[in-house]
């Protein structure tokens, strides 16, 4: 048990990198270290952050549009910051603070822990560097916007069309000509003398004697031609290419020596800097912006200054980017391509809460069967239960249909529910019957119905939500909002009732990608309320309530509409 120093953050926040906490009673330190990557707040990660966050609303002295001031000039970017709660050598405890990426196009700002390299420092070798960089790239710019090198490329390029024009003509010409020789030697062999077909013989050979030297002609003629535009295109072309070599060859170099400034420590003194940490993962090459993140900037000050990590937490601050589903002050994990190798490394040596994606889940019960005949049957998922196996638990409804059907050949489960959702799954009892069933769902002749409360008052009553989707790369499994390279994506909704500041609504989703419905609730372009309960695109509740309600298609062999309907559990 411990007591926090008793005097407050805000009021000297930029004097500091060390906050102290005041906190009116006693507060258990947690035993393990946050797992950052899925984790609910402990409460003094819960006080530092609501610190960090009055400084922000009431005295932050950096100009940057958040989005929360209609008022406010400059490109709108929500940020990203995290708070580490640490304890120093005396035994006090107090939180550091962090933001991810750049802050008010800077780096550096009072109260924040700095960037493990800044790359903004204009005496730094990479500013320097960019810097050469962009003169090359100007140099290439000037040179290929140049009058001669434009007017080079073009007239080469009419060479090459005109003499293809030009051959091709010639060879059609050459052919009919061939054409006409062949007719001639077939139909005068009987009408000439034989020294007369010997000499239209002679004539004959002749003239393809002279369209071989024709062909020959042209193609040194337009050799010459085009070897003349070639060398006037390639004294400018030489040029570029050693340039665009120069700049290559330099921004590899740049790149590498600013990824071996990036030396994370870890709980054990080691270092390592980010060639190193990425070297083994499927990426091998770190991402952009790898290690900028609020997190590795976090570990990195507190190993630099003998401070203990306690607890973690990252949370969003400002308006939502238009792809994704980020709502302001509500805590979000670190990011896993950037983050999950750096931190993998940064918290060795530290007691870290087990990784709860991990923890194998199981249901023991028997699944509720819904309907069953010879050719298939449908369950009732239970939420937090897969539906296939997944790479640490081979627990699931496939698995359990396996031992309840063990003669059934081919795949069982003809579709599949998030872990989180429950409600009903059809299973194909044979291969013939899925086939049926499969193609019954491309064709989205089946119909679905879903329930769920939303985590907020909806006012409209019905309507249809369009938003492609794509995996977050940086982010997986989560999806974005992507015009560009979603899946067409397409939910129909209707509102059940309102009460108690909640939404109960049913979806009738038209596709079925990820996550779909949880994002077209959640996401700005869609609903704006997530679904309570939902841990990856709003609050982490009891549970998610999100059920698959009603099911309805035809039987593949009994030619008959099957309508199943699974009331939800809340």
């Amino acid at each position: 048990m411990f007591l926090c120093s008793p005097f407050g953050a805000m009021s000297n926040f930029e004097n500091v990198l060390f906050h102290p906490l005041t906190v009116g009673s006693t507060i258990e330190l947690p035993e393990k270290f946050t797992f950052p990557f899925y984790y609910e707040p402990h409460e003094l990660s819960v006080l530092a952050a609501e610190d960090l966050q009055n400084y922000l609303e009431e005295e932050a002295n950096f100009n940057h549009n958040f989005g929360l001031n209609p008022n406010a000039e400059g490109l709108v970017i929500g940020k990203m910051f995290g708070v580490m709660v640490v304890q120093n050598t005396d035994g006090v405890i107090g939180y550091l603070a962090a933001f991810s990426g750049k802050l008010a196009e800077s780096n550096e700002h009072k109260g924040f822990v700095p960037t493990v390299y800044d790359t903004l420092n204009p005496e730094g070798f990479y500013k320097i560097g960019e810097q050469e960089l962009n003169e090359i790239n100007r140099k290439i710019e000037v040179l290929e916007a140049s009058e001669v090198y434009i007017s080079s490329k073009a007239n080469l390029k009419e060479c090459l069309e005109a003499y293809d024009k030009e051959l091709k003509a010639l060879k059609l010409t050459i052919k009919e000509k061939k054409a006409e020789r062949k007719i001639r030697r077939d139909t005068e062999v009987d009408e000439l003398s034989p020294e007369a077909y010997k000499n239209l013989l002679e004539e004959l050979k002749n003239q393809s004697i002279y369209y071989h030297f024709r062909l020959k002609d042209l193609k040194n003629d337009w050799k010459a031609k085009i070897e003349q535009a070639e060398s006037h295109l390639q004294d400018i072309q030489s040029e570029l290419d050693t340039l665009k070599e120069k700049r290559r060859l330099q921004s590899a170099s740049l790149q590498k020596r600013l990824h071996e400034q990036y030396a994370f420590l870890n709980a054990e003194g080691n270092a390592k800097d980010l060639l190193a940490i990425f070297e083994n993962t499927t990426v091998r090459i770190p991402p952009a912006g790898a290690g900028e993140c609020a997190a590795p900037k976090l570990f990195q000050y507190a190993y630099e200054n003998n401070l203990k990590p306690i607890a973690m937490a990252e949370f969003w601050w400002g308006a939502s980017p238009r792809s994704e589903v980020r709502k302001h002050k509500q805590f979000y994990p670190s990011c896993r391509s950037k983050c999950e190798p750096i931190l993998g490394h940064m918290m060795q040596g530290l007691t870290v809460e087990a990784n709860p994606i991990l923890e194998v889940k199981k249901h023991d019960a028997p699944l509720e069967i819904l309907y069953e005949d010879d050719y298939l049957l449908l369950v009732n998922k239970p939420h937090e239960f897969l539906s296939v196996p997944g790479k640490t638990s081979l627990d699931s409804v496939q698995t359990k249909m396996q031992h309840y059907i063990p003669n059934s050949k081919g795949p069982l489960l003809v579709h599949r529910l998030d872990m989180s959702t429950s409600g009903i799954l059809l299973v194909a009892k044979n291969e013939k019957t899925h086939k049926n069933l499969q193609k019954q769902f491309i064709n989205r002749t089946v119909k679905k119905r879903y329930v769920a409360v939303l985590d907020g008052e909806l006012t409209t009553k019905a309507g249809l939500i369009d938003l492609p989707l794509r995996v977050d790369l940086d982010n997986r499994p989560q999806q974005l909002v992507c015009y560009e390279h979603g899946k067409p994506a397409q939910t129909k909704y209707e509102v059940v009732k309102v009460e108690n500041e909640k939404t109960r609504i049913h979806f009738y989703p038209i596709t079925g990608r990820t996550h779909q419905l949880r994002v077209h609730a959640a996401h700005g372009q869609g609903l704006k309320i997530p679904i309570l309960g939902d841990d990856l695109y709003g609050a982490k509740g009891t549970r998610l309530h999100l059920h698959a309600e009603m099911l309805e298609f035809e039987h593949p062999v009994k030619k008959e509409q099957i309508t199943i309907v699974c009331k939800a559990p809340f």
